[in-house]
């Protein structure tokens, strides 16, 4: 008798612990599925904001787009975008364009000026009154015109909206390991530091700033960053 009870009892246990295990990995399925549900979701949002904005700013802005080249090119003559090579997502490397603020020779230049770099890193190069500045890339520069260019990044998917700024490739190369989670996610024609003080904020900041985006990025973020461009933008602070 003793030994039927203690058959009975083993396997009421069992079924107990099958029924609870059973219970655990149908809750744990449901978790995984809901966090995928929820990634691939703002991830399909966080996309169609930059096709629908960037293609609408595209359209909107061409006459804008036209009276700025027309004044690039009346200056010197030169040509109207400057074009470099950029680091992405997962350090893919994609052309980047902008309205050309400096004087055609800027880049061998910079070499000579690279002793009043204000960013002291030595990662990024900053001049607050830097003499390569046309008199149009002054104004351009202070209301973020030249960069509007990279709308067309942001709509072939190179860039998005919001994210951290691309950096150059020699730039890239010297970054630590921490400083390398920048390049997690996409490119961004704005980001938290742009909104918060743009070439005012030193560079390690700039990347506390972009991995603290990265680990709380949303669709909703987004939305509020791309509002607090608008006042950054106008305020010009940091925009040199």
């Amino acid at each position: 008798m003793e030994r039927i009870d203690l058959i009975r009892e083993l396997d009421r246990r069992y079924s107990a612990d099958s029924s609870k295990s059973l219970y655990l990995r149908i809750r744990l399925f449901r978790k995984r599925w809901l966090w995928r549900a929820t990634i691939e979701t703002s991830r399909f949002l966080k996309r169609l904001l930059d096709i629908i904005v960037s293609l609408i700013a595209l359209l909107a802005g061409s006459p804008l787009f036209a009276l700025v080249a027309l004044a690039i090119y009346l200056t010197d003559r030169g040509p109207v975008f400057f074009w470099q090579t950029r680091v992405g997502q997962w350090g893919t490397e994609f052309p980047f364009p902008k309205f050309r603020s400096m004087v055609t020779n800027a880049e061998a230049l910079k070499e000579k000026l690279a002793a009043y770099n204000d960013h002291s890193n030595g990662v990024t190069f900053k001049m607050k009154k830097d003499p390569r500045i046309t008199w149009i890339g002054r104004i351009i520069r202070k209301l973020s015109i030249d960069e509007l260019p990279q709308l067309w990044c942001v709509l072939k998917g190179e860039m998005s909206l919001v994210g951290p700024r691309p950096a150059l490739p020699k730039e890239v190369a010297k970054y630590s390991l921490s400083d390398r989670r920048r390049l997690d996610v996409k490119p961004g024609l704005t980001c938290i530091w742009q909104v918060s003080g743009r070439g005012d904020i030193p560079f390690d900041r700039q990347v506390l700033l972009d991995v603290q985006y990265i680990e709380s990025q949303s669709f909703w973020v987004d939305l509020i960053l791309l509002a607090k461009t608008v006042p950054a933008v106008l305020i010009g602070r940091g925009a040199y």
